[in-house]
């Protein structure tokens, strides 16, 4: 049986957190939509972060080793199960909140709705309101919800590892490219493959795109981040047409009280590639702000 993390029973569900390294403040990374195995595929980052400060990655219900989502995905219940699975294993604020493309909406709402306990936000490509509201002008409620219908019946049949989970491999389980890379153990890549098919078909996944609109403008709603923050934002395609997703992370750092902006010629999974240079630049940024 796979086990990394600790457990932390919130309501009816339970949430996974892998903590590692020490430190004052936390650095809490939440992962993007549909990350199978979060603990494992932020690893090389964090890595090279946690000898300064402590990590915590937390596994949203319905990723990773925790249980199913059995509430409503909206951004409020998603923020206070995180906050509640971190109190309940003693970790304490302050916070610096690390958040991986869909979770940006979370990072926003959590930030500035809960001030005292985030010192700063270090986006890892984090998904912005602006962008996403463009997103919801372009496509309309039918057709996102016949897309995500599409993807789930897609996901179930990858689920069962057949024909087709081995011809779309380096698109689904292998799309950071941390099986055919080194920055996983061999033990690491088996366990990482297992917790990334058990969630392949998750619902909680389905139900975050379908309300990724709303949670974008709840978060939209709480205003622009008001504690420091590091963007570092990769030049992902997206289908918008209206705004690409550097010029909507340019426009929404624009906004930010004290905000760092690096744009990059790198993939929205740049995390595996390259962690040295992303790793320098949190560490530089923490450093200027005394964190």
């Amino acid at each position: 049986m796979i086990q990394y993390g600790t457990k932390a029973k919130i309501g009816d569900t339970e949430l996974n957190v892998l903590t590692e390294g020490d430190g004052t403040a936390t650095i809490v990374f939440m992962a993007g939509s549909g990350v199978g195995c979060p603990a494992l595929e932020y690893k090389p980052l964090y890595r090279r972060i946690s000898d300064k400060y402590r990590i915590a990655v937390i596994e949203k219900a319905g990723y990773g080793l925790s249980s199913p989502a059995r509430t409503p995905r909206t951004v409020e219940n998603m923020v206070e199960e995180s906050r509640a699975a971190l109190k309940a294993l003693g970790i304490e604020p302050p916070y610096i909140l690390a958040p991986h493309s869909y979770s940006g909406f979370e990072a926003i709402w959590w930030a500035n709705t809960y001030p005292e306990e985030v010192k700063a936000v270090l986006s890892i490509d984090m998904g912005l309101p602006n962008m996403m509201k463009a997103q919801a002008s372009e496509i309309p409620d039918n057709k996102k919800k016949a897309m995500v219908d599409q993807t789930r019946k897609l996901m179930q049949k990858i689920a069962k590892r057949g024909l087709l989970a081995k011809l779309l491999r380096n698109k689904t389980v292998n799309a950071s490219g941390l099986l055919t890379g080194s920055e996983l153990t061999d033990e690491e890549k088996k366990e990482y493959e297992e917790v990334y098919y058990r969630n392949a078909a998750s619902e909680a996944v389905f139900e975050e795109s379908i309300l990724a609109a709303e949670n974008a403008e709840k978060a939209e709603s709480t205003g622009s981040l008001s504690c420091p923050v590091c963007f570092i934002v990769s030049n992902m395609k997206t289908p918008v047409k209206a705004i690409t997703w550097q010029q909507a992370a340019k426009d929404y750092a624009g906004k930010c009280k004290d905000a760092e902006l690096h744009l990059l010629d790198e993939g929205h999974m740049m995390y595996s590639k390259i962690p040295d240079k992303m790793a320098k630049i949190y560490k530089a940024f923490l450093a200027k702000h005394g964190i």
